[in-house]
């Protein structure tokens, strides 16, 4: 729009215009029905009550005292928390190891169960001698005797497994064959 067509719209409509004056103390009227409104929003202070704030606070430092005493018990590192080469070292063997134990529980029978009895005692107390290797390893600050150790252990579960697996085929192969000698008497 040009200021031509704004002066003629303004000229067009200039006896619609109010013009009155408004009321006296309408200035400040208006101003006081704002301070009120205002107020209305404005918060009071309340007074502040300390024993929720302390018992929070105590809780928070009762979390924190068991979290940390949590952390500082169990100070053992493992394998994998020496380099990635053995993070990735440990997981190979930890994986075995799994895949080992389920062919034997998938290989359980009767006939095996005390084999399969007997591997799992020892591999409890290999599990042992691992967790006393990883107090070792923290102490010793990486010793590497001591992860050739950690990894001899893990060689030395999967070797029992593996042997315990070869005894129950052995003994699956002793009941077939007994089996077909019972079939042809």
């Amino acid at each position: 729009m040009s200021k031509d067509s704004l002066d003629k719209l303004f000229e067009q409509f200039k006896n619609d215009f109010d013009q009155e004056e408004p009321q006296e103390n309408h200035h400040d009227r208006f101003l006081n029905k704002l301070n009120n409104y205002q107020k209305s929003f404005q918060r009071k202070p309340k007074s502040i009550s300390w024993k929720p704030m302390l018992s929070i606070a105590a809780s928070i430092l009762l979390l924190l005292t068991i979290t940390i005493g949590y952390q500082n018990s169990d100070d053992s590192r493992d394998l994998a928390s020496v380099s990635p080469e053995m993070a990735e070292t440990q997981d190979f063997f930890t994986s075995t190891i799994e895949v080992e134990l389920k062919k034997i529980t998938d290989e359980s029978s009767p006939e095996t169960q005390s084999l399969i009895n007997d591997a799992l005692k020892q591999m409890k107390i290999l599990e042992n001698d691992y967790e006393s290797l990883k107090k070792d390893l923290t102490e010793s600050n990486d010793d590497n005797r001591v992860i050739y150790a950690m990894i001899s252990n893990f060689q030395k579960r999967i070797d029992l497994l593996k042997n315990t697996l070869e005894q129950i085929n052995t003994v699956k192969q002793l009941k077939n064959i007994s089996n077909e000698n019972e079939s042809t008497i």
